[in-house]
């Protein structure tokens, strides 16, 4: 059976059987978190649905998302690059389950490949991409589009249409006020592309969510097919059709 976690998927046989006698099943819950900021790592984490919010706290107590986690990638990143903590911490932004395992364990079984370890630089290739879109997306696209952005990369991650993004965590996303997710979430909704109630997310129109978003979403998921390999497209991708034009969306 294919793994639901990209990244272990694309493991080699003998690298995924050796670490899957370490790995250990579990429900990630909202606002859990998966490690701290320049505290040791204690785990790994393959996330299998859900979504891991990486996140940048100042002096004064404001917390900025630098980068999401899904089901292509692996929260523990610092132990590939020979380094236990980070200056960022990492929760669960959707809640979900995946897979863990000791940071000691995972840190052997890393040196004992080498084809491991190519596996893991590709995907931190591929999140490095991610972040560097986002801090351009951030500085040239409207509010409406990076939401929409942020909701397709939700609905990838997914294995349904409807799933949590409470405000608070969609406000650290796109770097505004909730003021400011209200407006630009009821706007979707007016149109008929989502259902947004309570912080539950309804998509109900994903080819037209992407039609509205700018080209930051297809970009990046581009950057991770090509570096990771084309997930199958689970129930809700595959209803989408594609539109026939292409629509450029001006900024």
């Amino acid at each position: 059976m294919t793994p639901a976690n990209r990244l272990l998927a694309l493991l080699p046989a003998t690298d995924r059987g050796r670490l899957e006698r370490h790995l250990e099943r579990i429900p990630l819950t909202y606002r859990q978190s998966l490690y701290r900021a320049r505290q040791p790592l204690d785990f790994v984490y393959f996330i299998e649905t859900g979504v891991g919010s990486l996140v940048n706290t100042m002096r004064n107590g404001a917390a900025a998302e630098v980068g999401t986690i899904g089901n292509e990638g692996i929260v523990g990143l610092p132990l590939l690059l020979g380094d236990d903590r980070a200056p960022t911490s990492v929760y669960v932004q959707v809640p979900g389950q995946g897979l863990r395992m000791t940071a000691t364990l995972f840190s052997a079984e890393l040196a004992r490949s080498a084809s491991m370890r190519t596996v893991m630089l590709r995907y931190a290739h591929a999140l490095f991409n991610q972040v560097a879109q986002s801090a351009a997306c951030n500085h040239f696209h409207s509010l409406e589009q990076r939401c929409c952005r942020w909701m397709l990369m939700t609905h990838d991650r997914m294995k349904t249409d409807e799933f949590l993004l409470t405000q608070e965590f969609l406000a650290m996303m796109l770097g505004v006020q909730r003021t400011g997710v209200s407006a630009a979430a009821g706007k979707l909704q007016r149109r008929g592309l989502i259902r947004y109630s309570r912080g539950i997310v309804n998509i109900l129109d994903r080819r037209g969510l992407r039609e509205r978003s700018c080209e930051c979403y297809g970009v990046s998921k581009r950057e991770f097919d090509r570096l990771l390999g084309s997930p199958p497209a689970h129930a809700a991708q595959a209803r989408e059709v594609k539109p026939r034009g292409r629509r450029i969306v001006r900024v």
